[in-house]
């Protein structure tokens, strides 16, 4: 599965080692930069299917950055790739529309795989933040989820699986979220396997099954 990608990070040797790598593994690189201003005007012009953001970068942090893109661009992906496992940018950058947040301390393939399933409409949250991003998400006022159900999905899943209990449909999930009504489908198709169910009506009835 060919994607075209932005590959944005300050570091000249960082972001062509990435470019490199993305390249060799299938990947179309569309274009890099070095800045966040630059990444929203690459991104407004590429109009590709990913953007490899880094969140530390002087002027117009990657965090900063992050809803310009997705507004320059509204059917990119956007993937955080950053050193630090920092709670408040992590919850920043989902609740901003990122497809997911990945360590720099991640082994190169893995890169690749999650950058892949984030084509495949997958959400990409590398193991250590993952967990945290879900205690966040219910510790932050939002809807009860019991822990067995909260185990089973994504964090993105998590979200879909919740809005889609308050009775919203594809394309106000799509424009809530910030991400595409196609991406909002593939999410609901997973969560649905997850959690052995046929139905979106199934899957919220399992949900208030565990509630009760």
């Amino acid at each position: 599965m060919t994607a075209r990608v932005l590959v944005v990070d300050d570091h000249p040797l960082t972001r062509d080692a990435l470019a490199g790598l993305l390249g060799q593994s299938g990947f179309d690189v569309a274009g890099v930069a070095s800045s966040g201003e630059e990444a929203v005007e690459l991104a407004r012009t590429l109009q590709p299917e990913l953007v490899l953001l880094d969140l530390t970068m002087p002027g117009l942090s990657g965090l900063d950055a992050l809803p310009l893109v997705r507004e320059a661009a509204p059917a990119t992906e956007v993937v955080v790739l950053t050193a630090a496992e920092d709670e408040s940018a992590l919850l920043g950058a989902v609740r901003a529309g990122a497809a997911g947040y990945l360590l720099k301390s991640e082994q190169p393939e893995r890169i690749v795989e999650f950058l892949r399933g984030v084509v495949r409409g997958e959400a990409a949250l590398s193991g250590s933040v993952a967990r945290r991003l879900l205690d966040q998400v219910r510790d932050g006022g939002r809807d009860d989820v019991p822990e067995r159900i909260a185990r089973m999905l994504s964090a993105r899943e998590l979200e879909v699986l919740l809005l889609l209990d308050r009775h919203l449909g594809t394309e106000e999930i799509a424009a809530r979220l910030f991400i595409s009504e196609h991406t909002v489908r593939s999410h609901v198709k997973s969560l649905l396997s997850k959690l052995d169910v046929s139905s979106r009506r199934e899957a919220l009835e399992k949900l208030a099954d565990a509630r009760r």
